[in-house]
């Protein structure tokens, strides 16, 4: 039986002293980037994909110091994004959050979840034979992530948050139902 193990983590502490949208870490994120890298160090990673944002970047480069032996690489699939419904389906997030939602900058609308849920198709496939990958990402996309494994409403990821450095596990493995091992584990941290 095969089996594909995804660690999914939230890009480190942004720099907020820079007024930019896209910075890379402050201090605090680069010291979360590094617990992290030393947690992780044990485990056997096929590959590392991370967000084009700098501060995805930035995360993934200070955990290569930990992880040499990893592949990464920029992943499309790991971009920061926010599943905006289509007006169709509007009426199935709660009407408190439409106008957070209308807000929503365009880089990141991904209306009705159709780049999200290719992503959960590619990252989550089950091949013949075992891998298990690392994913420098964002809030949303976790949240998202984990949302459809647990089968939740299509607004369940609204409720679902994690911390800078946070630590998701979900894993999938042939004929069985997906399962969330761990969420947002901050032990190390």
């Amino acid at each position: 039986m095969a089996r594909t193990l995804l660690y999914l983590v939230r890009h480190g502490e942004q720099d907020q002293t820079v007024a930019e949208a896209d910075v890379g870490l402050s201090p605090v994120g680069i010291e979360q980037a590094h617990r992290l890298g030393r947690r992780l160090t044990a485990v056997d990673f096929t590959q590392l994909h991370h967000s084009p944002l700098a501060r995805a970047s930035q995360t993934s480069e200070v955990l290569a110091h930990h992880l040499p032996q990893v592949p990464r690489h920029v992943c499309d699939l790991a971009a920061d994004r926010t599943p905006v419904p289509s007006p169709a389906r509007r009426a199935q997030y709660p009407a408190r959050w439409w106008p957070w939602l209308d807000e929503v900058p365009e880089q990141e609308r991904d209306e009705d979840a159709v780049e999200l849920s290719a992503a959960l198709s590619h990252l989550g496939a089950v091949g013949r034979q075992d891998r298990c990958e690392l994913v420098i990402t964002h809030n949303f996309v976790i949240g998202w992530l984990v949302s459809q494994v647990l089968q939740a409403p299509v607004s369940g990821w609204m409720g679902l948050d994690s911390a800078n450095c946070g630590l998701t596990i979900v894993r999938w493995e042939s004929g069985r139902t997906p399962k969330v091992v761990t969420f947002n584990d901050t032990g190390h941290l």
